[in-house]
C-alpha cells in the first residue's frame, strides 16, 4: 500500500469517528434533558412514564458505544502510562500496533462473533421492552454494540496505519486530543 494512501485511509476512518462521536455527544444533553423531565414529572406532579425511565438508560448507553471509537482516536481511553509515557515515538508505535493486533482486534472479533446472534435474535423477535409501557425495539439498543465493534474495530485499523507510518519513517495525519489537534 502507498504511503498517501495509507494516510488518507486514516484520515477516512479518523473522519467517520469525529462525525459519530461528535454527533453522538449530543445523546448526553439528550440524557440529561429526559432524566430531569422525568424526575420533574415524578416528583412534581406524580406521573411516571416507563418508556421515558428506559430511553434515557438507552440514550446513555448509546453515547458509551457509539462514541468509544471517538474516545480512541482523542486518545482519551484509559491507559497506563508508567513506561509508554517516556518511549520514543518507534517505541510507542509498536506498543499501539502490537495491543491494537493482539488484544483489541481479537476482543472486538469476539464481542462481534457473540453480539452478532444476540443481536439477530432480538431483531428476528422484534424484541421489546419487557416493562409494560417500555420502550418498543429493544432490537434497535441492542444494535448498537455492533456499532460499537465496528467504530472501535475502525479507530484501531487507524493506529495500525499510524504505527505502520511511524515505524516506515513516515509522518502520520496530525494527531487530535481532546483539546483540539495535537501540537
Amino acid at each position: 500500500m502507498r504511503v498517501d494512501t495509507l494516510v488518507r485511509a486514516v484520515s477516512a476512518i479518523e473522519a467517520i469517528n469525529r462525525v459519530v462521536g461528535k454527533g453522538t455527544a449530543w445523546l448526553t444533553l439528550a440524557t440529561v434533558l429526559i432524566c430531569a423531565t422525568v424526575v420533574l414529572l415524578r416528583y412534581m406532579f406524580g406521573i411516571g412514564y416507563v418508556w421515558m425511565q428506559e430511553l434515557y438508560v438507552w440514550t446513555h448507553a448509546m453515547t458509551f458505544l457509539l462514541a468509544s471509537g471517538f474516545a480512541y482516536l482523542l486518545n482519551a481511553h484509559v491507559r497506563v502510562d508508567i513506561f509508554y509515557a517516556g518511549m520514543s515515538q518507534r517505541g510507542r508505535a509498536w506498543v499501539d500496533l502490537c495491543g491494537v493486533v493482539f488484544l483489541l482486534m481479537p476482543w472486538l472479533a469476539l464481542l462481534g462473533w457473540t453480539a452478532w446472534t444476540y443481536v439477530s435474535y432480538s431483531w428476528l423477535t422484534n424484541e421489546r421492552s419487557v416493562q409494560n409501557d417500555g420502550m418498543p425495539a429493544v432490537y434497535v439498543l441492542k444494535a448498537t454494540m455492533l456499532g460499537f465493534v465496528a467504530l472501535l474495530g475502525l479507530q484501531g485499523l487507524a493506529w495500525i496505519g499510524r504505527s505502520v507510518l511511524v515505524l516506515a519513517g513516515r509522518q502520520p495525519p496530525p494527531a487530535e486530543t481532546l483539546t483540539g489537534p495535537a501540537g
